[in-house]
């Protein structure tokens, strides 16, 4: 008798771990299904690369676009010159050496200083230089009829994301019998907060009545960079003028950015610039 039970429970047994192995994940499934659709839902995520760029401390800022400037192949004036007469963008792949520094030819993207906004957010970063005493009280304003603005990507072309955006603002080629006194020559001036990494200014000072340590520690900070080091060389012919000193900044890994504060007698031009 109990062979016979055992007989028969054994095929429905299978029979029922059949049905179940068909029916079950499919029900199984549309349960799930009810608790997802038509419903809203909502999860955290995170995003390694979210921000239109990554996020640099000024003296990574600085030694990028040091480095992308001392990659520039011809001098200032002719790379400027051909940067205007191009059509095509310039890619990547058409770069040579490791920096680049190149025409930002889409515009700003939307989160940095514009071309109407650039005139306005110099003449207040004056204004902050001759309150912290690196410029004169003289240096006059800027101006969207006396000068060119043009807008540069400084980039490590082998690690993209380090990448600095910056204007360059000149004095414009339409001024050149115009009275140079007290005016911004040149000055490069950071996209996303204004703040200017280099200059060259007339002025009415002589070299003999600029305190170089003061100033640049004055403009180090004004940047929020560290403190200046002296730059050690016996080399009397880094510039082509007598009248400069130079000092050093930590820049990223091991890198270093070196700042020249310098002065070129006859046409009283105080100059600040950034090499690596």
């Amino acid at each position: 008798m109990k062979n016979k039970v055992y007989y028969l429970a054994f095929p429905l047994l299978a029979a029922f771990a059949m049905f179940i192995s068909i029916w079950g994940p499919e029900a199984l499934a549309q349960y799930k299904d009810q608790g997802i659709l038509d419903r809203p839902h909502t999860e955290s995520v995170e995003i390694a690369g979210e921000g239109y760029r990554y996020q640099m401390n000024s003296n990574e800022k600085l030694y990028i676009l040091s480095c992308c400037l001392n990659s520039q192949m011809f001098p200032e004036s002719e790379m400027s010159a051909m940067a205007h007469e191009a059509d095509a963008e310039v890619e990547y792949q058409e770069l040579e050496g490791s920096y680049a520094f190149v025409v930002n030819r889409r515009g700003p993207s939307g989160r940095e200083i514009t071309d109407e906004e650039i005139y306005a957010t110099c003449n207040e970063g004056l204004e902050l230089l001759k309150e912290k005493g690196i410029l004169p009280g003289q240096v006059r304003e800027v101006d969207a009829s006396s000068y060119d603005v043009t807008l540069y990507s400084a980039i490590d072309v082998l690690e993209p994301r380090n990448n600095v955006a910056v204007w360059k603002m000149s004095l414009s080629n339409s001024q050149k019998n115009a009275d140079k006194t007290n005016r911004l020559m040149d000055a490069y001036i950071d996209a996303d907060d204004g703040r200017i990494y280099e200059f060259y200014v007339r002025t009415p000072l002589l070299w003999e009545e600029i305190d170089a340590d003061a100033l640049v520690a004055a403009w180090a900070e004004y940047m929020g960079l560290g403190e200046p080091q002296p730059y050690e060389s016996d080399n009397p012919l880094l510039e082509t003028t007598p009248y400069f000193c130079k000092y050093v900044f930590a820049g990223m890994g091991s890198g270093q950015t070196v700042v020249t504060l310098g002065f070129y007698e006859g046409i009283n031009e105080l100059f600040l610039k950034v090499s690596r």
